[in-house]
């Protein structure tokens, strides 16, 4: 029985709300205690190990999931698949892990902190969450989650007391990850079949894993590098920790908008393995309408409420957050659409060498772009460079699937969402100017901006405005 997509998506966006919302929760604090250097600090070695993570993880999280979903209807054939791919991870993870160690953990300014982060790979290394998604089975992975992150946030209001506490912070992290991963093999049994070893075949999944591989990498230069070579380029790591910050709130506010790719793509692949064209039509004109639906209030909200938000929350020391948060904001749509097109559409119907092409022009840009900016601007000019880059990517996206779908009637979709957008932050920015406390100034704006978009597409009667409330309505009813 296919499991329904809205509470799929109403799970995956807590679980990714989660993933990410410890550092939220605790930013004003760890802001203030910690130091715009120490963020810093943090930012630019977690950089360096997401690289080996990815390296030792090669596509295997992204295919399992697409492997699983394909196989969801015969429980004894993802069992085998499920420890073929599993087997194949801890092998490629422990190389990674071994280079790592010899490189980063032996002597040098942060090897503490890299062996503190060894347990981060670790970690990685047990993730099973694929397999759960494959199978749409999102409640799961959210439960474990909810506990989890609860835990690491009551700790670090307990032991991060000043700046000389940056290693304990690596530590909370690391083990609420860790310990997060192992919680989801206590439900294991119910959902494999008993599988002989003799059966697994590793080495047939080695080849699709690194076609997957190829342009994740070429996702994490524009989403992970940028830091980085802000840490290698500017001697002021202070740099690293505004972007960091600036990230965090986008990253925050993208999770609402990508959380139904993780739904869609188990979806997507099951029905493209079914043949069901005018199925996968219907769910892509509905994902287009969620994004611009979305997206748009969310970039103009954030340039209209930054300029109080980052003040309040990150305290002193953090204004250049607020310039960086309105420059990022636009990739709010620019990922949401890339990720319908390319994650939601390109990968599950096996597209995957036009998904690589893209994302690879986008790193180019943003390496091109990052290496002439970040020396003249900090992180300015990597901002720059990630929304240039992410663009790019949407637009080559959009050209590769031009005869697939009706791409005007598609844009057109988003012509009352701007409008409603563009009324709302005239509004935000009128209270900005009659109201001066920064709490006040941001519960008005939000409380008026969400009411004045909503009543701008009910007057424009917007479709899928009313489906959503037809949707509502029936929850209360029954």
């Amino acid at each position: 029985m296919k499991k329904s997509i809205t509470k799929n998506y109403i799970y995956n966006l807590i679980y990714q709300i989660l993933i990410i919302i410890l550092p939220l929760i605790t930013t004003p604090y760890i802001s203030r205690v910690l130091g715009a250097e120490n963020i810093g600090i943090y930012s630019y070695t977690i950089s360096i190990v997401t690289y080996f993570i990815l390296f030792g993880s090669l596509g295997i999280a992204m295919y399992g999931q697409r492997e699983i979903a394909y196989l969801q209807d015969n429980k004894q054939k993802y069992s085998k698949t499920f420890w073929e791919i599993l087997i194949l991870r801890f092998i490629t993870m422990f190389i990674s892990m071994a280079i790592f160690y010899l490189i980063f953990t032996r002597n040098g300014e942060y090897s503490v902190y890299y062996k503190i982060l060894l347990l981060e790979m670790i970690a990685n290394c047990l993730d099973i969450s694929w397999l759960f998604q494959g199978l749409e089975e999102f409640k799961k992975v959210v439960i474990r989650n909810i506990i989890i992150k609860i835990i690491s946030i009551v700790l670090i209001f307990i032991f991060i007391k000043n700046s000389n506490d940056l290693i304990i912070y690596f530590i909370i992290y690391v083990l609420s990850t860790l310990f997060g991963n192992i919680t989801l093999w206590t439900y294991l049994h119910k959902f494999l079949a008993k599988i002989e070893f003799k059966e697994l075949n590793i080495i047939k999944h080695l080849k699709p894993t690194i076609s997957l591989f190829i342009p994740q990498i070429a996702v994490q230069i524009y989403t992970v590098l940028d830091k980085v070579m802000i840490g290698a380029i500017i001697t002021d790591k202070s740099e690293v920790g505004y972007y960091e910050q600036s990230q965090k709130v986008i990253k925050m506010l993208l999770t609402v908008v990508t959380s139904l790719g993780t739904v869609m793509v188990p979806r997507m692949a099951n029905t493209f393995i079914n043949g069901d064209t005018r199925k996968i039509q219907e769910y892509m004109k509905r994902a287009f309408n969620f994004v611009f639906f979305i997206a748009f209030p969310m970039v103009f909200g954030i340039i209209a409420v930054s300029n109080n938000f980052v003040p309040l929350f990150f305290g002193q020391g953090y204004e250049k957050v607020s310039i960086l948060m309105c420059v990022i904001s636009p990739i709010v749509l620019a990922i949401g659409l890339s990720n319908v097109i390319g994650t939601q559409y390109l990968l599950p119907t096996k597209r995957q060498k036009e998904y690589t092409i893209s994302v690879i022009v986008g790193a180019i840009v943003n390496f091109g772009i990052n290496i002439v900016l970040i020396k003249r601007c900090g992180a300015l000019g990597a901002s720059v460079g990630t929304v240039i880059a992410e663009i790019s990517v949407t637009i080559l996206q959009f050209v590769f699937v031009k005869k697939d779908f009706k791409l005007l009637e598609i844009l057109k979709l988003s012509i009352k969402y701007i409008i409603a957008s563009l009324i709302m932050f005239a509004i935000c920015i009128i209270i900005e100017n009659f109201i001066k406390n920064n709490l006040y100034c941001i519960i008005a704006q939000v409380i008026v901006g969400i009411g004045t978009y909503g009543i701008m597409l009910l007057l424009q009667k917007d479709e899928f405005t009313y489906l959503l409330l037809n949707k509502i309505k029936l929850k209360f009813i029954k």
